[in-house]
Order: structure tokens, then sequence, then C-alpha cells
């Protein structure tokens, strides 16, 4: 009798040790199963955030290498004219100012101008001529240019006008410039192409 029941006894604990073994077997292969996917993941997240990171950092670069060739381009650009405009200015500005401060330079230069307005008929004029010449071509303005033209001739002299003149029908509300502004531009614009050239090729 205690024989069997020591028989009994060893199977159900040989069972019950084999079904926990087997238990346990399966939870063991279930976490490894587990963790390996989780591992899986967790590689593929890091794969997809370091792609991302390494995307972000090129976009980055390509931009800055593009605002920097930009940034190089426009500074280029600024300093070629920077340099265009010295050189033009030099050429121009004291051949424009001794030109318009020579009296007899703007007597030829009035007297063909005024010619152009009178060609239709009689036109009265009137000029505005620099304050700082008014001695040299007052009597010219109100006296020689009239009777060349045969039209009455208004002068006025204004301090605002450095070398040069404006001239224009009386009453007809516009004048046209010959100052040295207006010649100074006019030349530069012709000038820049070629110094252009010149000194950039």
């Amino acid at each position: 009798m205690q024989n069997k029941l020591q028989e009994l006894t060893d199977k159900l604990y040989n069972e019950g040790l084999s079904k926990g073994r087997q238990e346990g077997e399966e939870l063991l292969a279930k976490a490894k199963v587990q963790a390996d996917e989780m591992i899986a993941k967790a590689q593929a997240e890091a794969e997809q955030i370091v792609a991302a990171a390494r995307k972000q950092a090129e976009e980055i670069r390509t931009k800055t290498d593009s605002d920097i060739r930009m940034a190089a381009n426009q500074s280029l650009a600024a300093t070629k004219k920077d340099i265009e405009t010295l050189v033009v200015s030099k050429m121009t500005d004291e051949a424009v100012k001794t030109a318009l401060k020579s009296a007899d330079f703007i007597k030829d230069l009035i007297k063909s101008v005024a010619e152009k307005f009178t060609t239709e008929g009689p036109v009265d004029l009137n000029l505005i001529l620099p304050e700082s010449l008014r001695k040299d071509l007052e009597p010219f303005a109100q006296k020689e240019l009239s009777k060349i033209l045969g039209t009455g001739v208004e002068a006025s002299f204004s301090k605002k006008v450095s070398g040069g003149f404006q001239i224009g029908p009386k009453d007809g509300g516009y004048f046209v410039s010959f100052t040295e502004d207006t010649f100074r531009q006019l030349i530069s614009e012709y000038l820049r192409p070629t110094t252009k050239k010149l000194l950039f090729g």
C-alpha cells in the first residue's frame, strides 16, 4: 500500500515537474520572441531616427552652402558695382563739372537747345541758370539770346543749379534739364557698360 502511495506521489510529482518545465519553456520561448520583436522594433526605430537626422543634416548643409554661395555672389556683385561707380564717377565728375561751369560752353548749349524750341514758331522761353555764373550769363540771356531767337527769354538764377541750366517754354509748365546731375547721369549710363567690360571682362 505504501509502495502504491509512493508510486502515485512520484507520478504526480514527475507529471507536475514535467508540466512545469514545459510551461516554463513555453514562457521562456514566448519571452524570447517578444524580446526579439522589441529589439527589432527598437533597431528599426533607431535606424529611422538616424536616417532622419542624416537627411536633416544634409538639408542643412545644402541650404548653408547655397546661402553662402548666394551671399558671396551678392557681395562680389556689390563690390564690382562700387568699383564701377567709383571709376565712372572719377571719369565723369570733374569733366562734367568743368564743362558746365564754363560760361562759353553753356552759352553754346543754350543756343542749340533754344533753337529747337523755336523751330515751329516763336516761343517765349524761361531759363534757370546757376547763381555762380550770373555775371557771365545774365547779359547773354537777357539781350543776346533774345536777338538770336527773335523771342522773349526770361532768365532766373538759382543756387540749387550748380552747373548747366534748365529751359522750357514760359507757359508750357515743364522744363528740360541740362544740369550737372543730369549730364553726369547721362554720361555715366553710357560709360558703365564699357567700364564694366574693361574692369571685369
